[in-house]
């Protein structure tokens, strides 16, 4: 599907990284395939050397090189970036965005204003930090008019990197920003407070950190591999009269619950005002 494409990526952070790198080892492209662009040059020396992808300082020659351009900048970049690019990018090439908080009419408006005379296809992605080692998840959302061949490239350059879905409502990119998108924080966030909860039990730093580490990613996977509901995975461990259901008993004092709820719902709103911004 994508042996005859050439890809080019503008911003070569670690978003653009962990993709080269999960396209370069799944083997659906080659090196040759890739172009990286960015402005700082030793971050571009050490994706030649790493990768050995094509390498460009100059965002417009790899929007005029590449068939497939994916977004890959900061977002406070990205306007001064499509304006660099816009009269490169014609409608027979694919945008895919990963840049958060941008809709794709604030895109298409930002090439417009750039030089474009007609739409181009864009699809818009909302990749999560565990791509970075293969475990991502990432939503995509294309308009009616980008087909169902465009988006079946995008699922195969994302899916490089981990699990795709396909959204059919682009308001919805903004809840699973702050679901998976922010997720892996909330993650984060919980197995700290694991480990400092072993440690003021007694329990020795290094060793709180590999239990819980440990403990995480083997009930993930337990989550992903049994098939059960997680309910039932609950059940599973908290034994009637046991301690599990003692510990669990407090998170549903404290509403746990209803909190993640809130912080998922806090940074939907907060990536919609930022989509809004972009417009």
């Amino acid at each position: 599907m994508l042996t005859k494409k050439t890809i080019g990526f503008l911003g070569s952070g670690n978003l653009a990284e962990a993709l080269i790198k999960g396209l370069i080892s799944s083997g659906m492209v080659s090196p040759g395939q890739i172009i990286a662009g960015d402005k700082d040059s030793q971050r571009l020396l050490y994706m030649a050397e790493t990768y050995e992808v094509k390498v460009f300082s100059k965002n417009h020659e790899v929007a005029r090189s590449a068939d497939i351009i994916l977004l890959t900048v900061k977002p406070d970049t990205l306007d001064d970036v499509l304006t660099e690019v816009a009269r490169e990018i014609t409608p027979d090439k694919l945008v895919v965005s990963a840049v958060a908080g941008k809709t794709v009419a604030a895109i298409q408006d930002a090439l417009i204003r750039g030089g474009i005379h007609r739409p181009v296809p864009i699809i818009r992605a909302m990749p999560n930090t565990p791509a970075l080692i293969g475990e991502g998840a990432t939503a995509l959302y294309a308009e009616e008019g980008v087909g169902e061949e465009r988006l079946r490239l995008a699922c195969a350059i994302m899916g490089a990197v981990g699990d795709v879905v396909v959204l059919e409502d682009e308001s919805l990119m903004d809840a699973v920003t702050g679901l998976s998108g922010s997720g892996p924080a909330y993650i984060f966030l919980f197995m700290n407070a694991l480990i400092n909860a072993g440690i003021k039990a007694g329990i020795p730093r290094d060793i709180a950190k590999r239990l819980v580490l440990k403990t995480t990613a083997g009930a993930a996977n337990l989550a992903r591999k049994s098939g059960k509901e997680l309910t039932d995975l609950i059940e599973m461990v908290a034994s009637p009269g046991g301690t599990t259901v003692e510990g669990l008993r407090v998170f549903e004092e404290a509403g746990l619950a209803s909190i993640v709820a809130d912080a998922v719902d806090r940074a939907a709103k907060r990536a919609k005002e930022l989509s809004g911004m972009g417009r």
